[in-house]
């Protein structure tokens, strides 16, 4: 099993530097950070942008996968994302994994800041959909055209391409059935958190129906259970991940049975969300990662 850890983009670089290298040296497969304007509690503090943030990472590691978690459409075109993503990719040395979701509605920060109309839970998914499709377009093919009723491009170039080829991998949040069949075509990798419920095992339940579900879609896309990653978000449960080494070892040990390749956690904050001791993180690092990694 690998295991990521997702570091928000809460501190300035001084202070957040030290976890981005903490990180690798904790001997984390991969790391995350959010791609949001402003999120949830937290969005009247400070907040930076993710793929600055994940450039800065990748000058200052070599060995663990970097990527959103997730990026959306809400704010973004995908002709200049693919740019920005093809320059991520360059600057990592091809350890650039997009992560990528469709986007809460309204009330969300990032939905309501820029003064754009609401969208139906239908249209985002549409929405998603082209969003994905059309970044596959651009990141495999020079000068490519794509029509849709979102987004458009006439004749995009993208050299010199990605340095993973024939791109960088996709990890495709889904929950419902027509992002899973999304995450089924195009996914390296799917992502899910769930259902949100009050109970940790009525929690467990949820996870284990979408994971069947996802397995019905991997099938009817003609694609082998074992060609797609399978990642679970931990913290999407009632109760965070590292708040013991007995929580971690155990939600592991569920996710495992359940088929997860990969689990994601957070890194501790001094408040909640995801309120915590870095010395848990520690200790799972030192005496779990190792005996998940080997299994």
């Amino acid at each position: 099993m690998r295991v990521g850890i997702v570091i928000l983009p809460e501190d300035r670089w001084w202070a957040a530097e030290p976890k981005w290298r903490a990180a690798e040296e904790y001997g984390f497969d991969h790391a995350w950070t959010y791609d949001h304007l402003g999120w949830r509690s937290l969005v009247d503090g400070p907040w930076f942008s993710a793929l600055p943030t994940l450039t800065a990472a990748a000058m200052v590691t070599s060995r663990i996968r970097l990527g959103t978690f997730v990026a959306s459409p809400v704010f973004r075109h995908p002709v200049p994302f693919m740019r920005e993503l093809i320059t991520l990719d360059d600057i990592s040395d091809g350890r650039f994994v997009l992560g990528v979701g469709a986007g809460v509605g309204h009330p969300s920060f990032d939905a309501t800041v820029l003064g754009e109309p609401e969208l139906t839970a239908k249209q985002r998914a549409d929405r998603f959909i082209e969003f994905v499709e059309a970044l596959d377009g651009l990141l495999t093919t020079d000068k490519f055209d794509y029509t849709g009723e979102f987004y458009r491009s006439q004749g995009a170039r993208n050299l010199p391409g990605p340095v993973q080829r024939p791109r960088l991998p996709f990890l495709v949040a889904a929950n419902g059935p027509r992002t899973m069949g999304l995450a089924a075509r195009y996914g390296g990798g799917w992502v899910t958190t769930g259902r949100k419920v009050d109970s940790l095992d009525e929690w467990w339940t949820a996870v284990a129906e979408q994971a069947a579900r996802f397995d019905e879609k991997l099938a009817a896309a003609g694609r082998e259970r074992t060609s797609v990653q399978r990642v679970l978000s931990l913290d999407a449960a009632p109760v965070y991940s590292l708040s013991s080494v007995e929580a971690f070892t155990d939600a592991a040990g569920r996710a495992a049975e359940l088929g997860f390749t990969d689990i994601v956690t957070h890194w501790p904050r001094s408040g909640g969300p995801y309120e915590g001791r870095e010395a848990v993180l520690e200790r799972v690092a030192d005496d779990v990662l190792p005996k998940l990694q080997a299994t």
